[in-house]
């Protein structure tokens, strides 16, 4: 698959605590990953760096090459990495309360699998038509599951803002687990909520499908969250399944 990722400090933010990158392992299969940090000044910028670092570097060195063994591996390395960072926060004063978001996707030759925990997000877009493949660990979210409220209150929810599972802080961090089947020309897009806060999904869709190319769509729609107000770091990376990848 075709990758290409950027990451901005946005308009209202002194720093930039996403972090996003991507790996290849042994068997030639991609990992990539976007982690938005929590706790401000409390290092949520190191949790975003040392968890996709860490993975990273785990992955580089695997030879994961099947849904089922993915799986099992990104729920390992979740696990292990929340512990580092629980134990990192402990260690040290000025780190205390540190967490992260963290949406992972494994890319095998035709199948896609995310892991996500948090409110950081991955899309697909196929035939034109977009789909949330994560759901997002917020109170808004939340509530609206639980019908307390609707999905257009959900929109502007102060609880979007209260991340309800996240790595780091506490020792409960399971992830969500999704698989599907990629074809050919389809879109993969993965976010932290800095962009999604700004720019609706009809907007989004319909500049992936316009822009030049993958990176000319990372460019605009990162320029279009700024535009709107860009009040958190925004982070985009979109992977194209083209036909030779089938």
């Amino acid at each position: 698959m075709k990758i290409a990722y950027a990451s901005d400090t946005g308009r209202m933010r002194a720093e930039n605590q996403d972090y996003v990158s991507v790996f290849i392992n042994q068997s030639g299969a991609q990992l990539a990953i976007v982690a938005d940090g929590v706790g401000g000044q409390n290092g949520g910028d190191v949790a975003a760096t040392m968890a996709v670092s860490h993975i990273g570097n785990q992955w580089q060195q695997s030879t994961i090459n099947t849904v089922e063994t993915a799986k099992q591996w990104l729920i390992e390395q979740v696990n292990n990495e929340n512990d580092t960072i629980v134990k990192m926060a402990q260690r040290y004063r000025t780190l205390n309360g540190m967490a992260t978001t963290l949406v992972i996707a494994v890319i095998l030759a035709n199948q896609l699998i995310i892991a996500n925990i948090g409110d950081s997000r991955a899309y697909v877009i196929r035939q034109r038509q977009m789909r949330q493949l994560t759901v997002d660990h917020n109170l808004a979210n939340e509530l609206l599951q639980e019908g307390a409220i609707t999905e257009d209150e959900a929109v502007t929810h102060p609880g979007r803002h209260l991340i309800t599972r996240q790595l780091g802080v506490t020792d409960d961090s399971k992830p969500d687990l999704f698989a599907i089947n990629l074809y050919p020309d389809d879109y993969v897009l993965m976010t932290t909520d800095g962009m999604p806060k700004h720019v609706s999904d009809e907007n989004i869709l319909q500049t992936v499908l316009s822009a030049n190319d993958i990176a000319d769509a990372v460019t605009k729609l990162i320029t279009s969250t700024n535009n709107a107000g860009g009040s958190d770091n925004v982070t985009v990376l979109i992977g194209h399944q083209e036909s030779e990848d089938y």
